[in-house]
């Protein structure tokens, strides 16, 4: 019984972490992310060259040049001068 609980929690939190978005800032200069997730507003910071990992169950993002994007979760998103690229 222990070993199935131990697999069951070891399952669920390796994919707790695998559908979150990745974030990488590949500008010069640090940014900050306004995010917004269930209900709840944060600010991310992103030095530049630096990655985050946000939004493990899905929001909405608004990029320093104003464009908001939403987001579900497992996205990988390069910031470069203000703009994105979602893949």
């Amino acid at each position: 019984m222990n070993k199935f609980l131990a697999g069951v929690v070891i399952f669920f939190g390796a994919a707790s972490g695998a559908w979150a978005a990745s974030v990488t800032n590949a500008g010069t200069a640090s940014v900050v992310l306004q995010v917004v997730e269930d209900g709840n507003r944060s600010e991310v910071a992103i030095d530049a060259g630096a990655s985050e990992t946000i939004c493990p169950s899905g929001c909405f993002v608004t990029l320093p040049n104003g464009d908001r994007i939403g987001l579900e979760g497992g996205e990988t998103i390069e910031i470069k001068d203000g703009s994105a690229t979602v893949n």
